[in-house]
């Protein structure tokens, strides 16, 4: 029910490096109950769902605490009963991914508007997560997520902030939009690096295994968002959105 294609794509990378023993089967699944599907499960698989379950968790305890969602309340809750077993397997991984996010959160609640720092936060908990275990590949693994975190924080504020602006929520990138005409290439490029670095790291590593899909993903695949994001952007200009935004603040009124 919490599958991200962030730990989607960590379980290739894993698999494709360390090369476990991996089950094949016909299974069912939540999404998909009446279908029948192939299903391929490993050490990764398992490590990559208690990871996406801790990321799921404090996101979950993090809305209800902020902004008093019940639904993230509920969903904590259920989460819960999970949690004690994936904090006795990865007692140190769970502290430091949750003392991060609550860092995370914090700079949020104080309109921290260093983009940098905050897209360098969430790069540090995939970095976490990535490095599975201590070994040679530890260094690589390690910097990959960081920059992969990046990028994907990045996207995400790229992606939500015309609709941050219209809540009034937090993002970064909110006065950038605003101002900066060349907005979206500045971004683009910023991705890029993020990227290019994290593309850097993952050719050292001697993948063999699903390295085709790897590349796919890295080099093609990540630019989907920016790209659907980009186009539908600028069929809307940027002038109305903010004339809207001054418009609701103007009259204390959110626009739907």
């Amino acid at each position: 029910m919490t599958l991200s294609f962030d730990m989607t794509f960590l379980i290739v990378l894993l698999t494709g490096l360390y090369e476990p023993e991996t089950t094949l089967e016909t299974v069912s699944c939540i999404a998909h109950p009446l279908e029948k599907h192939q299903a391929r499960t490993n050490i990764f698989t398992d490590y990559a769902a208690a990871m996406n379950l801790v990321l799921s968790y404090y996101k979950c305890k993090d809305d209800w605490h902020d902004e008093g969602h019940r639904k993230s309340y509920l969903a904590a809750r259920v989460l819960h009963s999970k949690m004690t077993a994936v904090k006795n397997q990865f007692p140190e991984k769970v502290s430091r991914i949750a003392a991060t996010l609550k860092k995370l959160s914090f700079y949020e609640q104080e309109q921290e508007m260093n983009l940098d720092k905050m897209a360098g936060l969430f790069g540090d908990i995939m970095a976490e997560i990535f490095a599975y275990r201590k070994d040679e590949w530890e260094i690589s693994l390690r910097k990959a997520g960081f920059f992969l975190g990046k990028f994907i924080y990045l996207m995400d504020a790229y992606e939500d902030v015309e609709k941050d602006i219209k809540s009034g929520s937090y993002n970064p990138l909110k006065t950038a939009f605003q101002t900066d005409d060349d907005f979206a290439e500045n971004c683009k490029q910023l991705l890029t690096l993020m990227i290019a670095e994290c593309s850097r790291e993952f050719e050292k590593l001697p993948i063999l295994l699903h390295a085709d899909i790897l590349r796919n993903i890295l080099y093609s695949g990540v630019w989907c968002r920016y790209t659907a994001v980009t186009a539908k952007r600028n069929e809307v200009p940027k002038s109305q959105i903010n004339a809207e935004n001054i418009s609701a603040e103007t009259t204390g009124e959110k626009q739907p």
